[in-house]
């Protein structure tokens, strides 16, 4: 009876309105997205050469018919860093298998391009898209997630992120491991979209790379590829130099709002891509010795550069210290504990980095009045082994002003041109200053 009844509502509407059309079942459309483009889509895998392997996986799409096709960098970044060790092969949707080339990577935007020795007819073009994405719309990402066969995944478009250094599509869908650099495609079938990433702390709410980074990188592969993957190493080094530069000056160019914390003012960057969150110990059971009000800042400004070297995050800390029960020498022994110059520095990969070397002293601002309290400021300094020219940088202050109340400030600054670390580092410490009252 209840279907007869909805049968009968639907011929009713269609006979109220001339233009009733009834709509193609969503699975139907999936369905026929994902057969126009199964014939190009690629699982890519990093093999470990002596055993034959697979050491990572990923996915990857055909772009033209000379066999070139995209991925992410961080997919094929074994063989970039270590092409001796680790080779690339290809496994299409019906099987067949193969070698890859590689011929360019961006670092920056997380791409790369890759040629396969044996082309396939069916390709996934990269044609400008002549209409903007719509917040809602709805796309479809594809890739192999986890090796367990290829996949189709519906989800919206929502928008470029917010407060990130780098441009990337929020999408809300499930992009697993092992989908990234699969394409994601509009209702028409263009590629809008490379599979990235996504949040490990939320539900459904992954990122794509835009298309329009993948144009200016496959004319590269075309005109000037890598003769050998043995370039790909030294090209790394040089883009993450390039970009951590201009990431650096543009917060120097930003510069620094101060924050009030008591008697103080801290500084927060002025770049937009920054967050901060606060937090306190006022509420803790039993009642502390001394209040900790604490202010972080911290920017997603990360580089996948290997598993375990993915550089560039910048943060900013700062703990308005007071005592509540403590008396002067132990409240100097309590803020001890946070003149720590290498205490919540970045992690320390030996193999990648070099051994901290540190100095620290006393620092009598000038140039600003009376309005600028004494400080204890360490800086510390690490140089990575592989990429010339950057560093890991960490600078800590505290006030020396006053035996009941003090300010423990942090920069941390990671893959940074020293000079430019430097700048930064000498604006960061003139900008604490005492609250106008």
């Amino acid at each position: 009876m209840r279907r007869t009844t909805a049968a009968l509502l639907i011929a009713a509407a269609a006979a109220l309105s001339p233009h009733f059309v009834l709509a193609a079942p969503v699975g139907d459309e999936t369905h026929r997205t994902y057969d126009a483009a199964r014939a190009g889509l690629l699982q890519i895998r990093s093999l470990v050469d002596a055993s034959g392997r697979q050491s990572s996986i990923g996915s990857g799409f055909q772009v033209d018919a000379s066999g070139l096709a995209v991925t992410n960098y961080h997919v094929i970044s074994e063989h970039a860093l270590e092409p001796g060790t680790y080779r690339l092969e290809y496994i299409r949707t019906d099987g067949k298998r193969g070698k890859l080339h590689l011929l360019a990577v961006d670092v920056a935007h997380d791409l790369a391009v890759v040629k396969l020795d044996e082309p396939a007819g069916s390709t996934l073009p990269l044609e400008p898209v002549s209409t903007e994405l719509r917040q809602g719309q709805r796309l479809y990402a594809m890739g192999n997630p986890l090796d367990i066969g290829f996949t189709i995944v519906e989800g919206t478009y929502n928008g470029l992120t917010e407060r990130s250094y780098s441009d990337r599509f929020h999408f809300t869908g499930a992009i697993n491991p092992g989908m990234s650099g699969g394409p994601a495609v509009d209702e028409a079938g263009r590629v809008v979209g490379i599979n990235v990433a996504k949040r490990l702390d939320g539900e459904l709410v992954s990122f794509l790379v835009p298309v329009r980074f993948s144009a200016a990188l496959i004319d590269r592969a075309r005109n000037k590829p890598f003769a050998e993957a043995t370039q790909a190493k030294a090209e790394i080094g040089r883009q993450l130099l390039e970009r951590q530069s201009e990431l650096y000056r543009q917060m120097i160019g930003h510069g620094f709002r101060n924050s009030v914390a008591g008697r103080y003012e801290a500084p927060e960057s002025e770049a937009p891509w920054f967050q901060c969150w606060a937090s306190t110990n006022a509420d803790e059971v039993p009642k502390p010795r001394a209040r900790v009000d604490t202010t972080q800042c911290s920017a997603e400004t990360d580089l996948f550069i290997a598993g375990d070297l993915q550089p560039g995050s910048v943060q900013l800390r700062h703990d308005h210290l007071r005592s509540v029960k403590l008396n002067g020498f132990q409240f100097a022994s309590f803020l001890s504990a946070y003149y720590q110059p290498l205490q919540g520095a970045m992690h320390w990969s030996a193999s990648r980095k070099a051994t901290p070397r540190c100095h620290d002293d006393f620092v009598a601002q000038t140039g600003g009045g009376d309005d600028k309290p004494l400080l204890r400021a360490g800086i510390c300094a690490r140089a990575y082994r592989d990429f010339d020219g950057l560093y890991d940088v960490t600078v800590t202050a505290v006030t020396q002003d006053a035996n009941q109340e003090a300010m423990a400030l942090r920069l941390t600054m990671e893959a940074a041109p020293y000079e430019l670390a430097l700048e930064l580092a000498r604006d960061y410490l003139g900008a604490i200053s005492w609250a106008k009252r």
